[in-house]
C-alpha cells in the first residue's frame, strides 16, 4: 500500500488532536508516514503509532525553532524525496496552508487547502471542501504531481489502530534561504485553561450584542461551564472587547465544532464563513429577523445577558 506523508502538529512532543485526525484520513489512502520536526520525536512516537504510523521520520535542528516556515518546508521535503508517498497531508494552520503551499510549489504539485472529508479515488485521494462560506460543498482532486492537502481542525473523529511506528532520522540539508526570517524574541501565552479555538469540540462566540468586553464574563461564565473555548464576531474584536485571536469568521479563524454557540452576532456572511460547517448550531439573539436564525439547529429570541447565565446554571447542576 502506497505511503502517506502526514505533517506532525506537536507541542515539544505532546501531539495535537488535528494530527491524529489526519493519520486517522490518512488511513484510508494509504500508510500514513509521520513526519516529526524539532524535540520530543521518541515520546510522539507512541502516540503516532497508536494512531497509525507506520514509522516516524524525525529530524531536530535549531533552525526550526530560530527561523520561521522555510526550515520545515525543507524538512517535509527530505521526507517526500525519502518516500515518494501518494500524498501529503498537513493540519489546515496558518502556518500549515504556508508549509504546504511552498511544498507544493517547490515539487509541481497541486494542493487543496480547508479540506473536511478525504476518500479514496481511482485516481487518486478526493477531499471535500465547504466553500463560499459554506455555501457549497465540492469534492475534488489533483491531477499534477503528489497532492498536497490541509485539512481543517474537527473534520474526523480520531481513531485508534496501532502501528509499528518505528522512529527513523530524517537528514535534512537547509536551503540558503532557510534563514532568511529569524524569530528574534517570544512572548509567551497566557494560558486560559481553555481548549484551543480551532480544536474545541464546543465554542461559544460573542458579538456586537454584548455590548463591551466587561461584559463578555457571560460568555467566558458559559465557555468554562461547558468546557468550551471562546470565540468573537469581527464586531467585537474591532471595538475592542477581546483579543484578535479569538476572531472566528472569514479575517478570522474558521471552526468547525460539535456544537457552536453564539451569542449577540447577527450571523453576516463574514462571521459565517467561519463556523458554519460546525455540526450544531445555537444562537441567542434579542432580534427574531437576525440572519443568523437562518442557519441555526436551535435558536433562542432573547436577551443573552438573561439566557447565558441560566444555561450556564442548567449546565453546572446537571453536571453536579
Amino acid at each position: 500500500m502506497a505511503e502517506v506523508l502526514v505533517y506532525v502538529d506537536h507541542v515539544d512532543g505532546a501531539v495535537r488532536k488535528p494530527t491524529l485526525e489526519l493519520l486517522t484520513l490518512a488511513r484510508r489512502i494509504g500508510d500514513p508516514v509521520a513526519v516529526h520536526l524539532g524535540a520530543g520525536a521518541d515520546s510522539a512516537a507512541a502516540t503516532l503509532a497508536e494512531y497509525g504510523a507506520v514509522k516516524v521520520l524525525a529530524a531536530d535542528a535549531p533552525e526550526f525553532a530560530d527561523y520561521l516556515v522555510v526550515p520545515k518546508v525543507d524538512a517535509l521535503q527530505a521526507a517526500y524525496e525519502a518516500v515518494s508517498p501518494a500524498a501529503v497531508l498537513v493540519p489546515s494552520s496558518a502556518e500549515g496552508k504556508e508549509i504546504a503551499a511552498r511544498l507544493a510549489l517547490r515539487i509541481g504539485a497541486g494542493i487543496i487547502t480547508d479540506a473536511v472529508d478525504l476518500e479514496a479515488g481511482d485516481s487518486g485521494p478526493v477531499a471535500t471542501q465547504s466553500v463560499f462560506a459554506a455555501a457549497f460543498t465540492t469534492r475534488s482532486r489533483v491531477t499534477k504531481g503528489t497532492p498536497v492537502i490541509t485539512v481543517k481542525p474537527n473534520s474526523a473523529a480520531p481513531e485508534a489502530a496501532p502501528a509499528a511506528g518505528q522512529v527513523e532520522q530524517l537528514p535534512v540539508t537547509f536551503g540558503e534561504k532557510s534563514t532568511g526570517t529569524k524569530v528574534v524574541s517570544r512572548t509567551p501565552r497566557e494560558s486560559t485553561g481553555r481548549p484551543e479555538l480551532t480544536e474545541a469540540a464546543i465554542v461559544v462566540s460573542g458579538g456586537r450584542g454584548v455590548n463591551g468586553a466587561e461584559n463578555f464574563s457571560v460568555i467566558e461564565n458559559l465557555a468554562d461551564a461547558l468546557g468550551a473555548a471562546v470565540g468573537a464576531s469581527r464586531a467585537a474584536v474591532d471595538a475592542g472587547w477581546y483579543p484578535h485571536t479569538h476572531q472566528v469568521g472569514q479575517t478570522g479563524k474558521s471552526v468547525s465544532p460539535q456544537l457552536y454557540i453564539a451569542a449577540g452576532i447577527s450571523g453576516a456572511i463574514q462571521h459565517r464563513a467561519g463556523m458554519q460547517t460546525s455540526k450544531t448550531i445555537v444562537a441567542v439573539n434579542k432580534d427574531e429577523e437576525a440572519p443568523i436564525f437562518d442557519l441555526v439547529d436551535y435558536g433562542v429570541v432573547g436577551d443573552l445577558f438573561e439566557v447565558l447565565p441560566k444555561l450556564t446554571e442548567e449546565v453546572k447542576a446537571r453536571k453536579g
